[in-house]
């Protein structure tokens, strides 16, 4: 157990379809580097989760998108899942979330659908990143160049592909938000 994070609160954006595994795993991570995640849904409750086409777990929400203010976390999270990624997407309170999040220079980590959502927020143009294969197009016509990579670091911008790049996507999702909390951390300044 590390404690990189140590303290960070991390919202993990997602509903009902959202890859199990893409959900879990991140949210170890997290865990495991001292962080405080949190699940921000489009509702309150629970959400079902997805193992690919079948479904999965239910897991408790924590506070709605629409209670939750980005300016009290410190990083976003975005797991996948096809019906994740559309229903994310097309709410206009998680879409302004998650741009809230990029205006402030904040670390952002979505695999495999979740690009979509980044699309549809408009913060993709310029940007290198990867994705689940099929949203190549639309991240490209978004602006993005799209490559196929297991995992792509763009700044503060962390991307994954899929579930078998979870554990490249983990330890970027640490060494990213680690770096941004040490540039944001007046103490660390003072040092």
């Amino acid at each position: 157990m590390s404690d990189e994070l140590s303290g960070m609160r991390v919202a993990v954006l997602a509903t009902d379809g959202v890859e199990q595994v893409e959900l879990e795993r991140p949210w170890q991570t997290l865990e495991e580097a001292g962080a405080e995640p949190e699940l921000v849904s489009l509702d309150s409750g629970q959400i079902t989760m997805y193992q690919h086409i079948d479904k999965g777990d239910p897991r408790k929400v924590d506070t709605t998108v629409g209670d939750a203010d980005p300016d009290d976390y410190a990083a976003l999270v975005l797991p996948g899942g096809v019906i994740n990624g559309d229903f994310v997407r097309a709410d206009a309170d998680a879409v302004a979330f998650v741009k809230a999040f990029f205006d402030a220079g904040k670390p952002v980590a979505a695999i495999c659908h979740a690009p979509w959502v980044l699309a549809e927020a408009d913060v993709v143009r310029g940007r290198r990143m990867t994705s689940w294969p099929s949203l190549q197009t639309d991240l490209r016509n978004a602006g993005a160049t799209w490559v196929d990579e297991e995992v792509v670091v763009d700044g503060t911008l962390v991307t994954s592909r899929n579930p078998d790049d979870l554990d490249a996507f983990g330890a970027a999702i640490v060494d990213v938000f680690a770096r941004a909390d040490a540039e944001t951390d007046p103490e660390e300044e003072q040092a």
